[in-house]
Order: C-alpha cells, then structure tokens, then sequence
C-alpha cells in the first residue's frame, strides 16, 4: 500500500481507497493516527491540496515531527513533501556561522526551521506568498521556540518571516546563501535571485527537470541568469522522481 503518514494523519494512494475501504479503521490503530485521508489533487498557484478524509476524526490539522522539528500545518491548506526530508537536513548542515539567508519560498519552513534550529545563521529572511503558509510559518517560528533561542546568540530575531512575491523582495536583501525551493517555475526568479548574492555566495536551485537534460539545463539557466558573473557548479543531484523521466533536481551554485 502507498501511503505517508503526517503527524497523526496517514495519507494514501488515491487510487488504493476502494482496496482499502474496509480496512480503514484497522489502519488507524495499526498506524497509530486520528485521521485517514487521501489527496485528489493540487489546485492553483499556491498549490492548494484538495483533502478527502475517508476515516476517523475530520481535522486535517496536524504537528508533524521531522529532524527534531516540529511543523504545524493543514494538510487541506498546505502541502508537505516527505521526498524532501534528506534535502532539507543538508542544506542546514551547509549553513555556516553568521550567514545572511533568504528562503524565497518558505512555505511552512520546510528549510527554514531547520537551518535556524540546527546551525547558527545570523538571520533568515522567510519569504512566502501563500497566506495560509505564512500563518503556519510564524506558528512553526513559535513552536519551536526559534526566535527565543536565537536572540541568546545574537540578539535578535534570527528568522523574519515576510508575507509578499520573493521576486521584489529578494533584491532588497544582500544574501550569502538563497534557497529556491521551488519547482515548475522557478527559473523565473532566478534573476532576482542573483541580484540579491553576494560574491561568493550559494544558490540552491531546484527545478523539474527531464532527467535527459539535468546535467545541462537548470546549469544555463544559472548562467544566463548570472550574466557577466561567474558560475561555479559545487553540485547538482536528484531529490526524487517527479513523474516519468522527469526529476526534480537541486543545482548549487556559486556566484562570484
């Protein structure tokens, strides 16, 4: 059975319900959760989940535990992407002491709860779009008592969260490292992206991609974007199939 659990609520295949229908409230103790439901499909820019919750209680409401982090979030307002795990705990490893970082598509803080939580940043700026996103980000903030922790290391608020379009928001910022945890349509903020770099600093690049042209279209796109500055590639890797000989990719990259 394909199925993922998020904090107290399982999720399973679609296309798996009918095999499964009366099985479900042996589901619930088996995997020990509230709530069993399935996802029909993703609407819109913000991506919205559309939720059908086949058995126990009807919140779809959760707190879901990932690399000693806790996440609030709706799973009928927000998605979550368990392929994702991996990537996120490398990139808080990568951050070093004292770095400025903008997350251009916060989200929830997929990565900026991490990053803030298990390295030391001097600040993360947390851009998102989606105000429902916006909502869980500040009550993830509170929930792990982020911003009480940093303010012994520095002062002050280490992540700020900003509810806008990264694309304006970002230029505005000098960055040492920017995560563009985004996907389909990322390429579009690149430009704004590398304005806002400092030399020698990191872009994470994501991007869904066929697996034939990986090695060489997300890269020219960099380049394209980075104009007359130099590109330096330190890697590009899988995060997870997308669909049928497409992959979702992270490239980084350094400017200069």
């Amino acid at each position: 059975m394909k199925w993922k659990k998020i904090g107290r609520i399982l999720i399973i295949d679609k296309n798996l319900e009918d095999a499964y229908i009366g099985k479900l409230g042996n589901l619930l103790k088996e995997h020990n959760v509230d709530t069993i439901a399935k996802i029909t499909g993703i609407n819109g820019k913000m991506r919205k989940p559309s939720v059908q919750v086949l058995a126990g209680s009807k919140s779809t409401e959760t707190i879901h535990k990932e690399n000693g982090c806790l996440f609030k979030l709706d799973i009928s307002k927000v998605m979550w992407s368990k392929g994702n795990t991996t990537e996120r705990m490398r990139i808080a490893n990568l951050v070093r002491d004292g770095e400025v970082i903008v997350d251009m598509f916060a989200g929830i803080g997929y990565f900026s709860i991490p990053i803030a939580f298990h390295s030391n940043p001097q600040k993360v700026y947390s851009i998102e779009i989606n105000p429902e996103s916006y909502f869980y980000l500040n009550k993830n903030i509170y929930l792990n008592k982020i911003n009480h922790r940093s303010n012994k290391n520095w002062g002050h608020d280490v992540i700020k969260p900003i509810l806008g379009d990264s694309a304006l928001i970002t230029p505005n910022i000098s960055a040492d490292r920017i995560l563009m945890g985004y996907v389909k349509t990322t390429h579009n903020f690149l430009a704004p992206a590398v304005n806002s770099i400092n030399s020698g600093g990191i872009i994470h690049y994501h991007e869904t991609v066929p697996e034939k042209l990986m090695d060489t279209r997300p890269i020219k796109r960099i380049k394209k974007a980075a104009e007359d500055r130099e590109v330096e590639i330190l890697g590009n890797k899988i995060i997870k199939r997308y669909s049928p000989g497409v992959v979702h990719c992270v490239v980084d990259a350094r400017i200069l």
